[in-house]
């Protein structure tokens, strides 16, 4: 049984007091090195996060802290900020209050660099390393091409002064609801409000400028995973650590939210965990209400041979296109493509419906035409894929629609009255393969 009311009590590190909390049992112990700032009592309060943290606890003798300078630590001048050694003494003030002698080190993005450099300095103590999202430099030299110039890390640190400044930040996500995604997003303000002060974020920022442990990664002897979103903007940086340190391995994820708590967690947790205890754990489906949206060409194969090889390619790249636009207009999530058909799922039924129309609309002026099938069920979702009788449902919907049409089942107009959307009765239909006779609807902007 995990113990989730953590305590928060102080390691001394020289004069100074930091702050740390212990959570489950173990072994492992594993040590999470949060990015640039922290405050770990305020990581309990936004369900996200602690869903995360406490995932880790489940396989783990988890250790969290607040660097020097951050959170619920001791303060310190903004003109006198700590460098990687200090660092590296609060990291291992930490560890022996905590009484770990050896822990796997966790660190995200700016977190990373310190975890590097205190595997290389103390392999002993060091068994092995998670990193996320994280870099070896940030700036471009003749020998680091894959850095970036001086005025792009300029402007990051001008937009951190000014999200600080205004309370207005731009955090990238995945997978999270619009109710979530607002939530997340005003915690974080307050959590990054909590755990340094606007300037000690920039100049925090800006020393991260100059960080450079690219010398130390082939002599790191730890076993070593490095994560990273596709489209997040350290991925390119992360496969180079990996491609450096001995039998380091790289694990991909889809999305682009470079905060690991921002996006889908049950795939992360998974590899992290198989590698930290060499056990994958049994995926445990978790029910959802969903709405799926299926999407069709219509006569694709005429159209393929009407056009050719060329056009036709030209074609469906702007048809995904189209689908893809409308689907972050509407917060709609991309499970599956094949061939030229779309699998997609929402939160709320009524989005689903203005996606289709949407993309049936544009799809003329590509020269195609398509059909959509919506309907809202209860779903199970395990590692990213949602499967169940609503999905068979919502694909059997779809298989019945005109060129050019959106059906929606009984249940999708039901829970969408009151909205700006009319229906056309389409009469009851057999489903294959799905007991009953089911009410359709033809939907349309009023």
């Amino acid at each position: 049984m995990v113990d989730f009311s953590p305590v928060t009590r102080y390691a001394q590190s020289g004069p100074l007091y930091i702050a740390y909390q212990v959570i489950g049992h173990g072994p492992p112990d594993l040590v999470f090195v949060a990015p640039m700032a922290s405050h770990i009592e305020l990581f309990w309060e936004e369900p996200l996060v602690a869903r995360f943290l406490r995932r880790l606890a489940t396989f783990s003798r988890l250790v969290l802290f607040d660097k020097r300078g951050t959170g619920l630590s001791d303060r310190v001048p903004i003109e006198r900020l700590p460098t990687l050694d200090e660092r590296m003494d609060d990291l291992r003030a930490v560890m022996d209050a905590a009484g770990s002698e050896r822990a796997v080190l966790f660190g995200a993005s700016e977190g990373g660099p310190l975890c590097m450099r205190f595997a290389a300095t103390y392999p002993e103590r060091t068994a092995a390393l998670v990193l996320w999202s994280t870099y070896p430099r940030r700036l471009v030299s003749a020998d680091f091409p894959e850095g970036s110039t001086r005025e792009v890390l300029e402007a990051n640190v001008a937009e951190i002064e000014r999200e600080f400044a205004t309370g207005d930040w731009d955090i990238p996500t995945d997978g999270l609801t619009e109710p979530e995604r607002a939530r997340f997003t005003a915690w974080w303000a307050r959590h990054a409000r909590s755990a340094v002060s606007p300037g000690g974020a920039v100049a925090l920022a800006r020393m991260a400028q100059d960080v450079d442990v690219r010398a130390l990664l082939p002599t790191i002897a730890a076993p070593t995973i490095a994560l990273s979103r596709a489209r997040d903007g350290n991925a390119a940086l992360t496969r180079y650590i990996t491609d450096r340190i001995p039998g380091a391995r790289y694990v991909e994820l889809a999305g682009r939210a470079h905060n690991p708590f921002a996006g889908e967690q049950d795939i992360a947790l998974a590899e992290i965990e198989q590698f930290v205890t060499g056990r994958r754990p049994t995926p445990t489906p978790e029910r959802i209400l969903l709405t799926v949206l299926f999407l069709d060409l219509v006569a694709s194969t005429e159209h393929a041979i009407e056009l050719g090889d060329r056009r036709w390619k030209d074609a469906l790249d702007g048809y995904r296109a189209l689908v893809r636009r409308r689907l972050d207009r509407e917060l709609g999530q991309e499970v599956d493509t094949a061939g030229d058909g779309f699998f997609a799922t929402f939160d709320r039924p009524a989005r689903a419906v203005h996606c289709a129309l949407a993309v049936i609309e544009g799809a003329p002026a590509l020269g195609l035409a398509v059909r959509a099938g919506v309907h809202t069920g209860e779903c199970e979702v395990v590692d990213g894929q949602v499967t169940g009788v609503a999905v068979h449902i919502g694909a059997r919907v779809a298989a019945l629609a005109g060129p050019g049409e959106v059906l929606v089942s009984g249940t999708v107009r039901d829970l969408v009255v009151g909205s700006d959307l009319a229906f056309d009765d389409r009469d009851e239909h057999e489903l294959k393969g799905v007991p009953g006779r089911w009410h359709l609807w033809r939907a349309r902007a009023r």
